[in-house]
């Protein structure tokens, strides 16, 4: 029992689509997750040596029991027990496989086709079958055979190349980008893929990799390189293309800074009181400030050392300077207002954990709301209850075809 579900809700957006979810770990379960927030009926298929590996991953509940990143992943979805590489097993993912609308996997290439578990092998059982998957590097290409981990992704993707401090060691992205933007990729294309499908009646394949999914994210980066032949650099907190727009130190820390067009930058050193600055030919404009953006960032953590990060959040928003706090999570989850009025943390019931926190569905729909309907399931709970609705369908089937 969730939050969501003390109040009777409208039918969500994907209400009758089932997908049969082989994935584990991160990348295919918040794909999944999403799917399964938005009213999919989302069967997790584990392998019964342990099921998805982050069950066993920090934050276990307690002996045995599984653990809160398991948690944070897979709320919504039925747990079912199958041995792929068993006769019995395979044949059971196969009567699912008739039955979905979607079969999502994050497998190493290769490992699909050695299963049984195949594109084709699986579109030639249910020819309007969305067959979708996340790997690495993607199924084609040198480095298709390759294991695909975020950090890795991260750093032959570019990213590590410009994240952190100028001079610094190579620092990865706090969040995996990687990961959670594949996962969000496949979505996409899921969605898509539906769409068409509900247009000409056929299914086809969905793929993505980390990889592609942190290239795609480098925009600026890109951009940057091609325009001026030179690879980007960290710049900390600033931005590539425009300044003042980044982290500067106050009395207290730190607040954001997002000054990124000439109007902007007037307001700022007008409530800064240091409107000089706009005549400064070093300053001038966005390309000066950009050239100069270390005296810059000098010049005007001078004038916010003076007074705490609160009071000048409240000075800038005034004067219409888009501002804000840097928050640590404990900040943001327990104190912040936005995230209270937004309903952005929920608590569900869980048969061994209890009471659980997990952070909502961040898709807001009018009409077909995201919600949270299930708890994460235990390992194999719904095994029983999924294969006999798996195999009345394909009995009932059967007799209507030779009826």
């Amino acid at each position: 029992m969730s939050d969501d579900a003390k109040e009777p809700s409208p039918p969500a957006a994907l209400t009758g689509m089932r997908v049969v979810d082989l994935t584990q770990v991160m990348a295919g379960p918040f794909c999944t997750m999403l799917l399964a927030d938005l009213g999919a009926d989302v069967i997790k298929v584990e392998n019964p040596g342990g099921g998805d590996q982050t069950r066993h991953s920090w934050g276990a509940t307690g002996e045995g029991r599984d653990s809160t990143a398991f948690f944070a992943l897979n709320r919504n979805k039925r747990s079912v027990l199958l041995d792929l590489k068993t006769p019995r097993g395979l044949a059971d993912l196969h009567a699912l496989a008739r039955t979905a609308d979607v079969v999502v996997h994050n497998w190493r290439p290769g490992v699909a086709e050695r299963l049984g578990a195949d594109y084709d092998t699986l579109a030639a059982l249910n020819p309007g079958l969305i067959y979708a998957n996340i790997s690495g590097f993607g199924g084609t290409g040198p480095y298709a055979d390759r294991p695909g981990y975020d950090l890795v992704a991260q750093g032959m993707a570019g990213a590590m190349s410009v994240t952190g401090e100028p001079g610094g060691r190579p620092v990865k992205n706090g969040l995996p980008v990687g990961d959670l933007g594949a996962g969000m990729l496949l979505l996409s294309g899921i969605l898509a893929a539906y769409v068409h499908r509900l247009r000409t009646g056929r299914g086809q394949r969905v793929e993505t990799s980390l990889f592609e999914a942190v290239l795609a994210m480098s925009v600026w980066e890109s951009t940057e390189y091609w325009a001026t032949g030179s690879p980007p650099e960290p710049l900390g907190s600033a931005n590539r293309m425009s300044a003042p727009y980044q982290a500067l130190r106050t009395s207290d820390g730190y607040l954001t800074v997002g000054a990124n067009n000439q109007r902007l930058w007037q307001r700022l050193c007008a409530a800064l009181e240091l409107t000089a600055l706009t005549d400064d030919p070093r300053f001038a404009t966005n390309m000066d400030r950009m050239r100069n953006r270390d005296e810059l960032a000098a010049l005007l953590e001078d004038r916010l050392r003076g007074q705490p990060t609160t009071h000048w959040v409240t000075v800038l928003l005034d004067a219409g300077v888009p501002a804000g706090p840097i928050q640590n999570y404990a900040e943001v989850l327990d104190q912040d207002p936005q995230v209270a009025a937004r309903g952005l943390v929920r608590e569900i019931d869980h048969p061994t954990a209890g009471r659980v926190r997990v952070l909502a569905s961040p898709l807001h729909l009018s009409d077909s709301p995201a919600s949270i309907r299930a708890h994460p399931p235990l390992i194999g709970e719904h095994t029983d209850q999924v294969l006999a609705e798996v195999h009345a369908a394909r009995a009932a089937a059967e007799e209507g075809s030779t009826s």
